[in-house]
């Protein structure tokens, strides 16, 4: 495994930000880690990075220790923070010469990681000259240049705009060909677009560990019914199959069902018995936001 997490606990004071946490990646996968804000995420990429210790359990990274040894994990990782440090005065070759010499790594891979990150063309420029998504490409490549076996990228596409957005999913789909991946996030789709599998935490605890191809042919639906006025969500869960309600605005519901049959006309046939108006009905597949929604929000 290339990151395995066993009964992983954190408190700060009274906070607990990690709750008894386990999960581990295999090598070559792209794993997408959701949670809201305060869920833990920072706590534990800054575990994994051997930045902060934990309170109880274990956490290996390529097979290393992150506590015991620490040295074996940082080698073996390159780390993209979410506030990308970078010296705006130094020039991009001249700012990977200098991570060179940190990493002790031989000068020709400094040519070898501009070219594959495309940053080729910019490396006689000041990083400060350059666009936030060339600013990430030179994030990348410094946390590429020492071939490690694992990246951990922290919202690594926040305030891109939409062009800079693909070449980044882009580039990291082509570094996951052969890197373990994983990839904090705020948003959905760069998840579904870019991970083979996805976590998400809540509170401090893992309440989701999915393939994102499982969960595109999930048998689940969700119908979103209108009435003419408020019913309990508790009334709704007396239908058949019903794995979730949820009263989104007004009188509107999404129900999920864990079924493959359309289940509108069973939700139309219901309200009619029991003297609903349904107002407008329709189906909605399955998804990720559906799920973090459903696994996340507070009841």
């Amino acid at each position: 495994m290339s990151i395995k997490v066993e009964h992983l606990t954190k408190s700060y004071g009274q906070q607990v930000a990690l709750n008894d946490l386990s999960f581990s990646i295999a090598k070559g996968e792209i794993v997408g880690f959701l949670g809201p804000n305060g869920a833990g995420k920072s706590t534990l990429m800054k575990i994994l990075t051997t930045y902060l210790k934990a309170d109880e359990g274990m956490a290996l990274v390529n097979g290393y220790h992150v506590e015991t040894e620490a040295r074996l994990v940082q080698k073996s990782i390159g780390y993209l923070p979410e506030h990308n440090p970078l010296y705006l005065e130094m020039y991009v070759k001249e700012y990977m010469q200098f991570n060179a010499e940190v990493y002790k790594v031989p000068k020709h891979r400094i040519d070898e990681v501009l070219d594959q990150i495309g940053l080729s063309p910019e490396a006689h420029k000041k990083i400060g000259q350059l666009s936030k998504g060339y600013r990430q490409r030179v994030g990348l490549a410094a946390a590429l240049l020492h071939n490690p076996e694992v990246l951990i990228l922290d919202e690594p596409t926040t305030g891109l705009d939409p062009n800079q957005l693909l070449e980044i999913r882009k580039l990291i789909r082509d570094i996951g060909k052969d890197k373990t991946i994983l990839l904090s996030t705020h948003i959905m789709k760069e998840v579904e677009a870019v991970c083979d599998r996805v976590l998400i935490i809540n509170k401090g605890s893992l309440v989701a560990d999915k393939k994102l191809s499982d969960l595109r042919e999930a048998k689940e639906q969700i119908i979103e019914v209108e009435f003419d006025y408020r019913v309990e969500e508790a009334f709704l869960q007396k239908l058949p199959h019903v794995t979730f309600v949820k009263n989104t605005v007004g009188f509107v519901y999404e129900i999920t069902f864990s079924h493959s049959k359309d289940m509108r006309p069973v939700v139309f046939d219901f309200a009619h018995d029991n003297q609903l108006k349904t107002l407008q009905l329709s189906r909605k597949n399955k998804n990720l936001e559906s799920l973090f929604t459903e696994l996340t929000s507070t009841p």
